[in-house]
């Protein structure tokens, strides 16, 4: 079986978010690549199939093009969304795309959730920021393609570091999130759940949506990230 390790990772992904209830029903998906190869392949989840019944063999193997190499069920509808990331953050390692029910709220608003405390701080360096709608011309002519295509436009237009930033709303639709492996992105898909929880009852007792100072935000993610981050032990890679 190709990429038999990825496979497991990625069938793990896929169990987490529903374990965590960050993908209710078969509502969110999750993919790895592997870039040591002659071409780098990605593996992600079949479509439609229930979190509990999936097994390593079910997942699906494509090119970056979204050619199926290995496996008999349908990738996920999601697939051009994937590669297309892939292709333009060549640093992840792992994609992880839910319905979580707060962060999505937020991106059906078509709001970034403000930095509006050091929990956030610590894993998104600024706003979690939102897309712009899909055009009409854009859903015609490739939905899920251009759902990437908004993605990565939004990252460019405001300079946005995707390892800083490790995770998007796109409007009117739902997060996604990513990271150097499919575990660290699904990671990043519940702290982005978690910290857009905060955001809406913080906002909703009164707060700023100008967020927290920009010292403490920048002490805060930089202590955790930085090149003399402080958190964690020495010989571990700090999380």
């Amino acid at each position: 079986m190709l990429l038999s390790s990825l496979r497991e990772q990625v069938l793990r992904a896929n169990q987490e978010i529903a374990r965590r209830g960050l993908a209710p029903h078969t509502f969110g998906n999750a993919s790895g690549i592997d870039r040591e190869g002659a071409r780098p392949l990605v593996v992600i989840k079949p479509s439609g199939v229930d979190y509990a019944s999936l097994t390593a063999a079910d997942m699906v193997v494509t090119d970056l093009e979204g050619n199926i190499v290995e496996g008999s069920l349908r990738p996920s509808s999601d697939l051009d969304t994937h590669t297309l990331l892939y292709r333009e953050f060549p640093q992840i390692g792992g994609i992880v795309h839910t319905h979580s029910e707060f962060a999505t709220a937020w991106a059906q608003a078509g709001r970034p959730i403000p930095c509006l405390g050091t929990t956030h701080a610590d894993y998104f360096h600024g706003a979690v920021p939102v897309t712009e709608p899909l055009t009409a011309e854009e859903v015609a002519s490739g939905y899920v393609r251009n759902t990437g295509a908004v993605i990565v436009r939004r990252f460019w237009s405001e300079n946005l570091d995707p390892g800083a930033v490790p995770g998007v709303l796109v409007a009117g639709h739902a997060p996604f999130a990513w990271g150097r492996s499919p575990d660290e992105a699904v990671e990043h898909a519940d702290v982005l759940e978690y910290i857009a929880r905060l955001a809406y009852h913080s906002v909703l007792l009164g707060a700023s949506e100008s967020g927290i100072p920009s010292h403490v935000l920048e002490h805060h993610y930089l202590r955790k990230h930085g090149p003399k981050a402080t958190y964690g032990q020495p010989s571990k890679a700090r999380h």
